[in-house]
């Protein structure tokens, strides 16, 4: 399945069996007879749905929204209704039906320094004191870091087509200064609208990454670029993202498209 272009083989083991580290990396594998960006586990925890995430490297992610998106719509096909919640890594997810569109809730951003994480603290994380030279050497300006169950770092520059985001990227992504490393995306504003380009920490360039675009709504809005509703548009396809302010929650609607399926 794929969500806005971010795509994923989605495994069911709600009737037994285990994902593996081996077995992650030979199914996200692009040059196998699968490939994908993420390995989602759909199985039972607590007498309820789960779902679990594998980077196409074989290690763990703590969130990812559109493949929140595609679970949703599998159990929606199950279940039936327009409103369910399941469970995954950085918490309970609660997913509705939006016409043709499926939201999910992604819960609060996190952006205090040692939420993120940061390796120092950070008084303003909308601005981050991050390395200076390799700055320099592609032109990018201080991005703004937040964590929506994985860390992001979001450079705002004058055009996310032209970014260099293939050579700073992996340099970015494994950086001393994010511990647990991170999701590095270039982002540009125009009339209200977010173009975005995300290098997923674990997988690479991806056509679209769902908790990329919720991090970068939140840091145009902290930054003062947006309101606190915009579209993004990812190579894959348009997420709407909305920044609750009662709640304070981030919420996240798009398309869902199934490609294939079968057992083995």
């Amino acid at each position: 399945m794929d969500g806005a272009g971010n795509d994923f083989v989605i495994t069911d083991l709600r009737e037994g069996g285990r994902m593996t580290a081996e077995a992650a990396q030979y199914l996200g594998d692009r040059d196998g007879p699968f490939g994908c960006d993420q390995i989602i586990v759909l199985e039972e925890r607590r007498e309820r749905p789960f779902m679990s995430i594998w980077n196409a490297d074989g290690t763990a992610a703590g969130a990812c929204g559109n493949a929140a998106r595609c679970v949703a719509k599998i159990l929606f096909g199950e279940e039936g209704g327009e409103a369910l919640a399941f469970g995954s890594p950085s918490g309970d997810l609660r997913a509705s039906l939006q016409d043709s569109l499926v939201e999910v809730d992604m819960g609060s951003p996190r952006v205090d320094w040692d939420e993120i994480p940061l390796a120092e603290p950070c008084d303003d994380t909308s601005s981050l004191p991050f390395d200076p030279a390799l700055r320099a050497r592609f032109g990018l300006p201080s991005p703004a870091g937040a964590s929506m169950g994985n860390p992001h770092a979001t450079f705002f520059v004058d055009d996310a087509e032209s970014a260099l985001l293939e050579s700073f990227g992996p340099e970015i992504e494994s950086h001393p200064f994010f511990p647990d490393r991170v999701n590095v995306s270039a982002a540009s504003v125009k009339d209200g609208v977010i173009r975005l380009r995300t290098y997923e920490r674990g997988v690479g360039i991806t056509a679209a990454c769902g908790t990329a675009a919720c991090a970068a709504l939140v840091n145009a809005h902290r930054l003062g670029l947006t309101g606190r509703e915009a579209d993004v548009v990812a190579d894959g396809g348009r997420l709407r993202i909305r920044w609750d302010e009662e709640t304070g929650h981030v919420l996240m609607a798009g398309p869902t498209c199934l490609h294939r399926e079968g057992r083995f």
